[in-house]
């Protein structure tokens, strides 16, 4: 019976290394995801050329800026993407698998990448999850039209909300290291 016992308590133990499946799959995304970002931010740098040209009047430029800044945001939204799924699939591998021993030895993994509980992968997502809201909501921004005061006065409300929320991550922040 203690056979028996160790045996499944064993093939329990091991079962974790299935979570290997999801770090891989979280790396793999993570890396098709920077090279689109990355793509896009070549295109959108080698179409700036246009920019400069005397042909284009002030109201293509215009057009271009705007388009320019758009694209910029969804770059950064890409980067910060990326960065969601690294730091999931290093901390799902540090939670299940192993410790990662050159992120324990590295000065800036400290800070970022060394995950020692559920929560700390929590709070690690949850706020560049919370970058990403506010990217996306900068870029709706870029977009929005004001037809009366009332749409004014919620992308007001919106951007307090922003404040607050940035604020209370901060605040939790700080509050889990004292």
């Amino acid at each position: 019976m203690k056979l028996i016992e160790t045996l499944f308590e064993s093939f329990l133990w091991n079962s974790r290394l299935m979570v290997l499946a999801a770090v891989l799959a979280s790396l793999a995304a993570a890396v098709a995801v920077l090279y689109m970002a990355s793509v896009d931010a070549w295109i959108m740098i080698s179409h700036l050329g246009e920019y400069i040209s005397p042909d284009i009047s002030a109201i293509e430029r215009a057009k271009l800026r705007s388009t320019t800044v758009t694209h910029v945001v969804e770059i950064i939204d890409g980067y910060l993407l990326a960065t969601v799924l690294l730091i999931f699939a290093l901390g799902l591998y540090e939670l299940f698998i192993s410790k990662i021993e050159q992120a324990s030895t590295s000065e800036s993994a400290s800070r970022i990448l060394v995950i020692r509980n559920l929560d700390d992968l929590k709070s690690r997502l949850a706020k560049v999850i919370l970058m990403i809201l506010i990217v996306k909501y900068f870029e709706h921004a870029l977009n929005m039209q004001f037809k009366d005061p009332k749409d004014l006065l919620y992308f007001a409300g919106g951007i307090a909300l922003l404040g607050l929320a940035l604020y209370l991550s901060h605040a939790a922040e700080h509050k889990s290291e004292h």
